[in-house]
């Protein structure tokens, strides 16, 4: 799944078959090995393996690519309305694929909002309406999710203290204790300090208040590219040549 714009589609999980009626709706896709990124992020067990920070930006571009390619379609019309790390599936070597791609319309606003308290946008609380910028937003929120570590809703069977991600990481941010903000698991890694708060920078520009100052998707893949070729080129050429040959 290397390449630019132009194999965006394949960060989107193909649709195989669906099965719609009044009480199910359901989608059937091809199998993705690695899993969602919430259970990466978040599961837990003695087998678990943290997840290092090439792997993270390798998910947030793929993921991003995804988006964007979905805006694209239908001239420029398409939103997605329910993006999480549920809906982020990870091939084996771990490209972030975007999935359940136009449920939201076929659902009632009440369930969708209920299943996405963490990344909910402020706008579509009041007009209930998803757009392209909403999905930027929830998009800003899934960068915080992988950046702190920490899970914006409660799921069944743990028990997490649940945050306000945004409004959190702007407090801390504000503060200047940026490395607070940052998973205990990537401060291990060293030279990546500047890449990280780069990407820091580009999800507080998604979860903007204001729609209009949010960028696009397009953009926004553009700049985590940018993080990841000089997350590389700033590396010592040593740990570069050693990450490089991580599975």
């Amino acid at each position: 799944m290397e390449g630019g714009s132009g194999s965006t589609q394949m960060y989107v999980v193909p649709l195989r078959a669906y099965y719609y009626s009044k009480d199910e709706k359901l989608l059937v896709s091809n199998y993705m090995p690695a899993g969602s990124l919430f259970t990466l992020l978040h599961g837990r067990g003695e087998g678990r393996t943290p997840v290092d920070w090439d792997s993270r930006v390798k998910i947030f571009l793929g993921s991003a690519r995804g988006i964007a390619h979905i805006h694209s379609e239908s001239g420029g019309k398409c939103s997605h309305g329910n993006i999480k790390s549920c809906n982020v599936l990870l091939t084996q070597d771990l490209d972030g694929c975007i999935s359940d791609v136009g449920l939201t319309p076929l659902m009632n606003f009440p369930a969708t909002m209920s299943r996405t308290t963490g990344y909910c946008v402020p706008e579509v609380v009041e007009t209930r309406k998803f757009t392209q910028k909403a999905d930027v937003y929830s998009f800003g929120v899934l960068l915080h999710e992988m950046l702190t570590g920490k899970v914006p809703f409660q799921y069944p069977g743990h028990h997490d203290v649940v945050v306000d991600l945004p409004r959190w990481v702007r407090s801390v941010v504000c503060e200047e204790w940026t490395t607070e903000v940052f998973d205990v698991e990537l401060l291990r890694h060293q030279h990546v300090e500047k890449q990280m708060v780069q990407m820091l920078q580009i999800s507080l520009a998604c979860v903007s208040k204001s729609p209009d100052m949010r960028p696009n998707m397009d953009d926004v893949a553009k700049m985590i590219e940018e993080v990841q070729q000089s997350d590389v080129t700033n590396r010592p050429s040593s740990e570069s040549e050693s990450n490089l040959q991580t599975p």
